[in-house]
């Protein structure tokens, strides 16, 4: 499998689900779907078998950006921490 992405939209957010194994050459096609959503944005992580280091860099843009995540793996979260320097 490599990667999945769904998107609902309800009138106070749009969800996105991502499944699979989010690698650097889907983050064009995420980036997409996140441009287009017209109210806040969720992105639900719980599918997400595999990321690498530039995703990682990705998410933190997102959630820098104002992005919410849920089901976000503890492995990724981590890694996300040590990107941004243990700022958190």
């Amino acid at each position: 499998m490599t990667v999945r992405i769904e998107k609902e939209t309800h009138r106070l957010k749009t969800m996105i689900r991502v499944s699979g194994r989010l690698k650097s050459t889907h983050l064009d096609e995420l980036k997409t779907q996140l441009e287009a959503a017209q109210s806040r944005i969720v992105l639900d992580l719980s599918g997400v078998t595999l990321v690498d280091v530039e995703t990682v860099r990705f998410l933190n843009a997102c959630e820098q950006e104002g992005v919410e995540f849920l089901h976000c793996w503890p492995y990724i979260r981590e890694w996300m921490v040590r990107e941004k320097g243990g700022e958190e």
